[in-house]
Order: C-alpha cells, then sequence, then structure tokens
C-alpha cells in the first residue's frame, strides 16, 4: 500500500518516492516479531527485508528455550507458484502454493480453525450517532511476521488481543514479502476467536511493488490459465479456506508493469475465485491498486479505471473493495454514487484508514465516512490498528487493554456517553455493536486469551505467560456502559487475579451512587429452569451489595437506558475470596433476555475493589460432563538438556454433549499435582520445553475437552518416555 500522498498522481509508480512505514511493513509485515518463538521463528523474523522501526518492544520475561528439531508449527505461506531466485533466509521456507495438498502439510492439525461462524444480532445502538445497517468496518491486521508465526500462540503474553470484535465485519490477516511468502493463510486462534464473535476472516494475496521485490512473474502465475480455461491457483486457494476454516481473500494487486490483457486475466482469476467459492461462504475484497489498464494506480476512488473489479456487466466481481488511502470527501461521495447506480450496497466500499503510525491521534476527515447527521457515505477499513500495543512503552496486558479500549469506545471510555468533540471518532461512536450471544448455555469468564499465568477455579494453575486467541470468551461488546448518578467508577480487565483463563473484570472506585455495569447484549430465550450464575470477589475493606441485571425487553431507542430487571445476589465482605451468586429466572420464564448487567452499591465510604470472575446463564439440571478425547498421542519429540519438545494429538470428543468449546493439555507430576500447560480448539498441540520432573521415568499429560460451561471432561492420558 502506497504512502497517502493527496498531491501525487495515483498511477505514478512508488519507486522513485521515499519508503513509508504503512509500504515497508506491507513487504514484510510483522517487524515487531511474537516475542518467544525460539530459534526458528526469531531466524524467520530476521529474514524480512529491512524496514523502519515501529516502536521499542517490550523484552520478554522469559524466552522459550529454543527448539532443537523444528517441530514448532507456524502459520503457512506460499508463493503462487513460481519461488524467487537465490535461496531462502535463515528459518525460512519457499513453498509453491501451485503444490498445496492438505495430506501433505504436517502443519495441518495445527493451523485448522475448527470454530464454526456464529450468527450475530444487532441490539439496540448505546448512543444515538451509532448506526446500524449503514458503515460497517475491515481491520487490517499483523498478528505476527510472515514466516515464523506460531500456529497456536506463544509463551509471552505481549500479544495483540483483539477484543472488540463487536464493531469489526471483516478481519484481514495482514502480511506477506517478496523474501518470505505472499500468500498468507491466517492461524487458527485468530480464526477461532473472530468465529465465536461472528467475524469473518481473510487471507491475504499481496503481490508487492517493484521496489520491494515484487515480481511480474507472481501475478502471472496467480492468473495462470490452464487448457481448459480454468485458474488453477483460483482453485487451490479455495481449497486452503475450506481446509483451513477461514472465510476467503483479501487480493492486493501491487505489482507495476502489466498491461490490459493482465488486467483482463484478473478480472477472470477473480471471477473464478468468487464461484469457485461463494457455494462455501467465502468471501473476495479487491484493493485498490491495479486497474484496468494493468498497471498500478491507486484511485482512491471507486471510478472507471477500477471498476470492473468490483462489478463488471456480468456481475459481482469482488464482495468489497478497500479504497486506498489517497481518499477525498469528493471521491468518496462519487463512490458511492456509483455503488448505488452498479445496485451496490456502499457500504461494500472500505475507505482506507492509517493508524498505523498515530493510531487514534491520526488526522481523519470523518465527515467524509461517517458524518454525524446524515447517512454514512462508506464504510472504513483501519490499516495496522494493532498501533494500540505496539506504541506503547508497557507492553503489559493492562496496559495494552487501556489502549485498546480508547481506540475503539473513545476517550470517554463509555460508549453510551461518547465525549463530545473529540477528535478521534472511534468505532463505538458511529457503528453499532453486536453479539453473538443467542443460545443456552452461555457463559464468560472473561478471558482475554492472553494472560501472565493461568487460572482455574480462582487459583493460579500455572505461572508461565501465554497468548491463545482461541482460548479467548465472548466478551461484552460495549466498553465500558456504567450508568451512575455518582461519581463513576473505573471498569477494566484485569490480570492480577482471575477465575478462570488468564482475566477478570475489576470494578474500583469511590461509589456515591450505586453503579450499573452492562455487561452482554442477548437474545437468549429463558425457561422456569434457567438459571444465572455470577462468580464474584470483592478486595474492598468495607462489604458491597451486588445484584443482577436481566432486560426482558430492549431500549425505547438508541442511547436509552437499557430496562433492567435486578435481583439481588448478596453482600460480599473483603477476604471471603470467590464466591458464586446464583439466581432463578422463572419468574421471566417464556421471555427474552435483552441484555445482563450488575449493579453495586458500596455499604461504606472506602473505595470499592470488586471483580467479576465469571457470568453464565443456563438451564438447570446442567447437563453431563462432555465426553472425553480418545486417543491421546505423542506424534513426534525431541529431547534435550532434561526437557521436552513434542507434538501432542487426539481424536475428538464424541459424545451427546456436543461440540467441545475447547480442549486442555495439563501435565501430572510425580506427587500427583496437576500444571496446566495449554489449550486449543483443534485436535494437536505443540508443547516447548516440557522440564522433567526430578528423575521421572516418564512425563504423563491429560488431555481433556471443555464445554461451554467450562465443565471439563474425565481426562485422556499420554505419556512421554524420557
Amino acid at each position: 500500500m502506497p504512502e497517502t500522498d493527496h498531491g501525487v498522481d495515483p498511477r505514478t509508480p512508488p519507486a522513485a518516492t521515499r519508503p513509508t512505514r504503512r509500504r515497508v511493513l506491507a513487504t514484510g509485515a510483522g517487524a515487531a516479531a511474537l516475542l518467544g518463538l525460539g530459534l526458528a521463528g526469531r531466524a524467520r523474523a530476521a529474514a524480512a527485508p529491512a524496514r523502519l522501526p515501529v516502536a521499542a518492544p517490550a523484552a520478554p520475561a522469559a524466552a522459550a528455550a529454543p527448539d532443537p528439531a523444528g517441530l514448532a508449527p507456524y502459520a503457512s505461506y506460499w508463493f503462487p507458484d513460481s519461488l524467487p531466485s537465490g535461496t531462502p533466509g535463515p528459518g525460512i521456507v519457499w513453498r509453491s502454493l501451485s503444490g498445496w495438498a492438505p495430506e501433505s502439510d504436517p502443519d495441518l492439525a495445527y493451523n485448522t480453525s475448527t470454530v464454526p461462524l456464529a450468527e450475530r444480532f444487532t441490539p439496540v445502538p448505546a448512543n444515538r450517532d451509532a448506526r446500524a445497517g449503514q458503515a460497517r468496518i475491515a481491520s487490517l491486521v499483523s498478528f505476527g511476521p510472515t514466516a515464523g508465526n506460531p500456529s497456536q500462540g506463544s509463551p509471552t503474553a505481549d500479544h495483540y488481543a483483539l477484543t472488540h470484535w463487536a464493531y469489526i465485519d471483516e478481519l484481514v490477516f495482514w502480511g506477506g514479502s517478496a523474501g518470505e511468502g505472499i500468500v498468507l493463510a491466517p492461524n487458527a486462534p485468530v480464526v477461532d476467536a473472530a468465529h465465536r464473535n461472528g467475524v469473518r476472516v481473510l487471507g491475504n494475496v499481496f503481490l508487492p511493488p517493484v521496489a520491494y521485490g515484487g515480481d511480474l512473474r507472481w501475478t502471472r502465475d496467480l492468473v495462470r490459465q490452464d487448457a481448459l480455461g480454468r485458474f488453477p491457483i483460483a482453485d487451490a486457494l479455495v481449497r486452503v479456506a475450506r481446509t483451513y476454516g477461514f472465510d476467503g481473500w483479501f487480493v492486493n494487486a501491487e505489482t507495476d508493469g502489466g498491461d490490459s490483457a493482465l488486467a483482463t486475466r484478473m478480472r477472470g482469476f477473480l471471477r473464478a475465485l468468487r464461484t469457485a467459492g461463494e457455494p462455501h461462504g467465502l468471501r473476495i475484497t479487491w484493493y485498490d491498486a491495479m486497474n484496468s489498464t494493468g498497471r498500478v494506480g491507486w484511485q482512491g476512488a471507486l471510478n472507471a479505471l477500477n471498476q470492473e473489479f468490483f462489478e463488471d456487466r456480468a456481475g459481482k466481481v469482488s464482495d468489497t473493495m478497500f479504497v486506498d488511502f489517497r481518499w477525498t470527501p469528493d471521491t468518496l461521495a462519487a463512490s458511492g454514487t456509483l455503488a448505488d447506480r452498479l445496485g451496490r450496497s456502499r457500504h461494500d466500499l472500505w475507505a482506507a484508514v492509517d493508524t498505523e503510525s498515530r493510531g487514534w491521534d491520526s488526522v481523519v476527515d470523518w465527515d467524509a465516512i461517517v458524518p454525524r447527521e446524515r447517512d454514512h457515505v462508506v464504510s472504513y477499513g483501519f490499516y495496522r490498528p494493532e498501533w494500540t500495543r505496539n506504541h506503547l512503552a508497557d507492553r503489559s496486558p493492562g496496559a495494552f487493554h487501556r489502549a485498546d479500549d480508547r481506540f475503539w469506545t473513545g476517550e470517554s471510555l463509555d460508549p453510551a456517553r461518547p465525549a463530545p468533540g473529540a477528535r478521534w471518532r472511534a468505532p463505538a461512536t458511529a457503528v453499532a455493536d453486536r453479539s453473538t450471544v443467542t443460545a443456552l448455555p452461555f457463559a464468560c469468564s472473561f478471558n482475554t486469551g492472553h494472560g501472565l499465568r493461568w487460572y482455574d477455579g480462582g487459583r493460579a494453575v500455572s505461572d508461565a505467560a501465554w497468548n491463545h486467541l482461541g482460548l479467548q470468551d465472548r466478551l461484552p461488546g460495549r466498553r465500558w456502559a456504567v450508568d451512575t448518578a455518582g461519581a463513576r467508577p473505573s471498569v477494566t480487565l484485569d490480570f492480577a487475579d482471575a477465575w478462570r483463563g488468564g482475566s477478570s473484570l475489576l470494578v474500583e472506585g469511590a461509589l456515591s451512587a450505586p453503579a450499573v455495569i452492562g455487561l452482554h447484549a442477548t437474545r437468549l430465550p429463558l425457561t422456569r429452569g434457567t438459571v444465572l450464575e455470577l462468580v464474584h470477589a470483592t478486595g474492598s475493606p468495607e462489604p458491597v451489595a451486588v445484584e443482577l441485571g436481566v432486560a426482558v425487553r430492549e431500549p425505547s431507542g438508541p442511547g436509552e437506558p437499557v430496562p433492567y430487571t435486578w435481583l439481588p445476589a448478596g453482600t460480599r465482605d473483603s477476604g471471603q475470596g470467590w464466591r458464586t451468586t446464583r439466581a432463578r429466572l422463572s419468574s421471566l420464564a417464556g421471555r427474552t433476555a435483552y441484555g445482563l448487567a450488575v449493579r453495586i452499591t458500596a455499604l461504606g465510604r472506602k473505595p470499592v475493589v470488586w471483580r467479576i470472575g465469571a457470568v453464565s446463564v443456563h438451564d438447570e439440571p446442567r447437563t453431563r460432563r462432555p465426553a472425553p478425547p480418545a486417543a491421546p498421542v505423542v506424534d513426534a519429540a525431541a529431547r534435550h538438556d532434561g526437557r521436552a519438545w513434542l507434538r501432542l494429538s487426539w481424536r475428538a470428543a464424541a459424545g451427546p454433549g456436543g461440540r467441545p468449546r475447547h480442549y486442555e493439555v495439563w501435565r501430572v507430576l510425580p506427587d500427583g499435582t496437576r500444571t496446566f500447560l495449554g489449550g486449543t480448539c483443534g485436535t494437536a498441540l505443540y508443547l516447548p520445553a516440557v522440564p522433567r520432573a526430578g528423575r521421572e521415568r516418564a512425563a504423563a499429560f491429560e488431555v481433556r475437552a471443555v464445554d461451554e460451561l467450562y465443565a471439563a471432561s474425565e481426562p485422556a492420558r499420554a505419556t512421554l518416555t524420557w
């Protein structure tokens, strides 16, 4: 993606221009590599092309030990067919997509998403300016380097653990470089977390500028036709997406030097890709770079030069289009008008918003995209919102989520009460949030998908830092809607203590009046057996009264109060630890729960410190424990200096409880104590640097299936002989 410069002819090739952060990172996305990858991952990151610094990365608390056998699985990347000249850098593997087959992929089980795309609904917006059915948001995110991006998380909490899925329609797994690979498949944790929240994830096809190693033969390889006129790489891309379980492709053709014949073949390729993928729910987003002349000419608009890649006389070519950063108010208005004339939604156009360098200090003409006083003109697409992590000096999980909440919610940190006159028009102030909480049972333990340790039942069962987005909960979409007549308390995701996972919800401050904290927007059917449970604790020196709120009708309009019915949840005193409060909802049987909330009242004058560890809604009696997985086995292992690196797999649990939420792997020590090692939504897990316990002859592992209420199955056991 080229530099945004409204004074430059958009059809001028970029080679003579000074490289910008956006362009340089586009050639090797993910300069800030995930920490703790081991030697192979660090070598892969070092092999990427030179680039300008993103931010000084925080030093990891403890780097992972090197993998002595190269067993660590990484997200997949390819070239369409032809490989670069020379030899790849250390740790980089050059692969041809034309030669890929699922049965020959040794990392397939580690890279396959298993969570289906959830259906979403749109609740009544929390404020009057947030619109439903108009602008949507695409987000282009680099979660790690192209080569060396772990398939299943890594042993550090320093990670872009995106949680504001409620405002995102489409996530692009951004990356690619001429020195590593230019076709990227998303890793499974990202897809699993997104799907749980109803968000589509697209892989990335990046044909880089010539100035950054781009080669026009890769474009020609991509759009090559066989003797029957078919597009083999289009078929391969559909096969990859279906096999790995993601939702389509972002196609970004920025290699200049083509002609109109190449542009025609590109259009035919896109149509073939879309035709083959549409029956499977796959989507295509086209980036505004190549135009109908075959040259690269960023238009900053949908217009006659690029229209044929979006819609031509035969119909839809791509599902959405990412409009280059060169847009102006006039070009966006004209783009929306042209989309209308083509019979397409103007909100299928993403107007690029560059947040990579300045985040919420980015200068954006918001009225050109999402004006407050009239209908939205088009949708918008964030480029590199992981700035919320990358710019921080303190990249602890808590600091990251405070920054990320401000980015998505705005300066007020309350979507129901946006800060007046704020220059940064945060998504919560313009776009209606969405939710997938529509069926029982439902539970949330406020787990963000990373943490400083792992908790189970309020007890730390691993002191190792970690990240794995596939283990993330469906968190409240509105961060944080608070209603009080007194001082507003601080509401944050906190990592110092938790009931389950890595985090809890912390409410603290001097409460001069009761405070209502909105939690999830829901569409839950209530029966005579439905119960609402809350796990909570207080560190306040004085007691706190707690009530549970259930809304059985929606607000009367955007920005209006949510009409909760309140149920007592008791009084919490300091020092009692975690406690589970249960409220029966039989009096609301036959109705629908549209929202959940808590209300707390300070019973003294000192500041409140109160945590929510989990909230759940389910019918009683609770269902039986899930069926256990079957036949866990160590597929490969390496032992060195009293530690082992291994690949562990098992067969999926099969039983009346349905598909598990995820699986957990625990180490059983010789004295019988259990330590959490990791989890995944799939049926295989890579375990790095597992230490030998004393002189034990074999390491024992347990694999358990976990359901939506976090009930665990009986264990299936495997061992590794030392």
